[in-house]
């Protein structure tokens, strides 16, 4: 797979795991397999793993972090608070590249297309791509977005979504 920024669910199964995260690759068999059996699953489209290392890469934010974390002690809570905080500064205040925002905008304008309506309400959510495999439970333990309605609105909550801790990806639907 070339790289991307969006993949829309119908482009992913749970083998893009490495690419768009557990819940991504399950929406996506889901919308594949069962849409056309009439169960009404919501279409969508997810931020990929390259997209999220793009943005940071872009920002400098993956060279920065570096040193941040550099002799974390993970088991010292005030101190991963802190670190926690301080990256997740960085990576809301950074800005998209203009095609990987272009990518979400126009997939948002698509999806509100297929939906026939100008201002569709979305839920954006993160997937990372530790959860859902055998032996790690993270369900619940990264960031959701509900009744985001304006082009403004998906971009900032993606852009949360990506300053969760271990946050690779977003999901819009």
């Amino acid at each position: 797979m070339a790289q991307k920024n969006v993949l829309w669910f119908n482009e992913v199964t749970k083998k893009d795991i490495d690419q768009v995260g557990g819940k991504n690759g399950s929406l996506g068999e889901m919308f594949s397999q069962l849409t056309e059996k009439g169960v009404n699953v919501p279409n969508g489209f997810a931020t990929t793993a390259d997209a999220y290392w793009y943005y940071l890469q872009h920002n400098g934010i993956d060279e920065k972090l570096k040193p941040l974390f550099k002799g974390l002690n993970v088991k010292d809570l005030k101190q991963l608070k802190k670190v926690s905080n301080a990256a997740r500064k960085m990576i809301l205040n950074g800005e998209y590249p203009a095609d990987m925002k272009a990518d979400i905008l126009s997939a948002y304008k698509q999806l509100s297309g297929y939906y026939k309506t100008k201002k569709l309400v979305v839920a954006v959510r993160s997937s990372a791509t530790a959860e859902d495999l055998a032996g790690a439970a993270v369900a619940g333990a990264h960031e959701t977005y509900l009744n985001i309605d304006t082009p403004a609105e998906v971009l900032e909550a993606v852009k949360k979504c990506i300053s969760s801790l271990f946050l690779e990806r977003a999901i819009v639907y």
